[in-house]
């Protein structure tokens, strides 16, 4: 697939000043009482004399390092239509929590707006970190249209205690990328279940590993965004949910063994060494051809066609997550996914909110999802479905599209970041092989149990 006029366009509009910013940072894009909500701030008008808006202002961002391509561009073209000066802090995705928590709690209040994973959303809220935007929205809503954010996103990204405390940025979901040309030297077809994955991978590992080509390249990483998301994907896949209908953990229900158990399987047909594998490492294995499959964020699905940063250019496709044991139908896991806050520290929550609304729009939207490296997946409905993503992304938009409707939410709870650091801890010795699956998740089961009883 050549680039599209659409493309072209986008970039150049959109990327005025991005060559600075150097083609790795491309590559390496993928308790208490809430405080009531703030009146509303009046809306901002232009200075007389026709000068920018927020020109001689500031805001400071902290973001997650995958995004921080995409963040600078936003902050290079925020400042050239408002005036604003926009820095981006990025931070490394296993200290975005912490350091958003952190300089609230300690007085720094050195960031305006804060790219929140949304599970970890209800900690925030608890620890009185991001400012409730419901009336904000409500007064704003002509301007943002929530309607249009994805369904599936909107209301985990945003809701906690029937509040609203952000907008959603990135929508996340992960989907099963496969090489064509290897699977084709095999005669494979794609993997519907996660047995024909593992087939597919012991095959292709055992007749290539010596040629440096591996069947799979799978996250195992000690980071709960890393392996969580890999564990997700086969949890979702096996019909199973980290709860039971009425709240109680479930992570030793037999669906959730099969999935660790899938997990721990695949490990010797994969890319070595899975417990070392986080995303640095799994995307340029993947877009150099060396993994033949990949379960992972959407957006690679524009990285992969672009031929400043991948080998494999009309060479892999994509497919739903696979499904296993008694499950039939496939579902995506919301992994990561991402929204925009505003911070309690800030003094500067009109400017926060403005650029907040600019930065989730439909069309900077739409601008950051067909951005190759850009690490940004849909969050509105009319992005996803529109013929400019279908142009840029053909192979992904029809499935993207079917998986994202009913995908299996993380943890929403306050507690959230702790249940994960359990859970985490114990997906990392099964994919390690110093523990048993069945084993590793009843430790985990109990460690949720308590920190849900404290």
């Amino acid at each position: 697939m050549s680039q599209f006029d659409f493309l072209s366009l986008q970039r150049r509009r959109f990327l005025t000043g991005a060559s600075a910013l150097g083609a790795a940072g491309l590559l390496a894009a993928c308790g208490k009482e809430p405080a009531p909500a703030p009146a509303a701030p009046p809306a901002a008008e232009a200075p007389a004399g026709g000068g920018k808006k927020y020109a001689g202002q500031s805001l400071n961002l902290l973001f997650n390092q995958p995004h921080v391509v995409a963040g600078k561009l936003l902050a290079q073209q925020y400042e050239a239509l408002t005036g604003a000066k926009i820095t981006v802090t990025p931070v490394p995705y296993d200290q975005l929590h912490s350091q958003a928590t952190l300089d609230v709690q300690s007085g720094a209040h050195q960031f305006d707006v804060i790219d929140y994973f949304y599970h970890t959303l209800g900690a925030l809220v608890a620890d009185n970190v991001v400012v409730d935007v419901t009336d904000w929205i409500e007064r704003d809503k002509a301007e943002i249209e929530p309607d249009d954010f994805l369904p599936s996103l909107y209301d985990n990204y945003t809701l906690r205690n029937q509040r609203r405390w952000g907008l959603p940025y990135d929508g996340d979901s992960h989907v099963l990328f496969y090489n064509t040309e290897i699977f084709a030297r095999h005669n494979l077809s794609a993997p519907k279940t996660w047995d024909d994955y593992y087939n597919a991978a012991k095959l292709i590992t055992q007749k290539e590993s010596a040629n440096g080509i591996y069947g799979a390249v799978v996250e195992g990483f000690k980071i709960p965004v890393i392996v969580g998301s890999s564990y997700a994907n086969r949890l979702a896949g096996f019909g199973g949910s980290f709860f039971t209908p009425d709240g109680r953990p479930a992570l030793t229900s037999p669906e959730a063994v099969a999935a660790a158990e899938e997990l721990a399987r695949i490990v010797p047909w994969a890319l070595p060494t899975p417990a070392e594998t986080a995303f640095e490492h799994a995307l340029p294995a993947f877009l150099s051809g060396k993994a033949a499959m990949i379960d992972f964020w959407t957006d690679l699905g524009v990285t992969a066609q672009n031929p400043e940063s991948s080998k494999i250019v009309d060479k892999w496709d994509l497919v739903q997550l696979p499904v296993g044991g008694n499950n039939k139908t496939p579902r995506a896991a919301l992994n990561a996914g991402f929204g925009l806050a505003i911070t309690t520290g800030t003094q500067k929550k009109e400017l926060a909110w403005a650029f907040i609304k600019w930065a989730t729009s439909k069309s900077i939207a739409l601008q950051q999802d067909v951005l190759p490296g850009s690490g940004i997946d849909p969050n509105r409905t009319s992005v996803l479905n529109s013929p400019e993503y279908g142009k840029a992304a053909p192979h992904l938009q029809k499935e993207v599209q079917a998986a994202i409707g009913n995908a299996l939410a993380w943890p929403l709870q306050p507690q959230s970041p702790k249940l994960l650091d359990a859970l985490t801890e114990e997906l990392a010795l099964i994919v390690s092989g110093k523990k048993k699956p069945k084993a590793a998740l009843a430790s985990a089961q109990a460690a949720w149990e308590q920190i849900l009883k404290a």
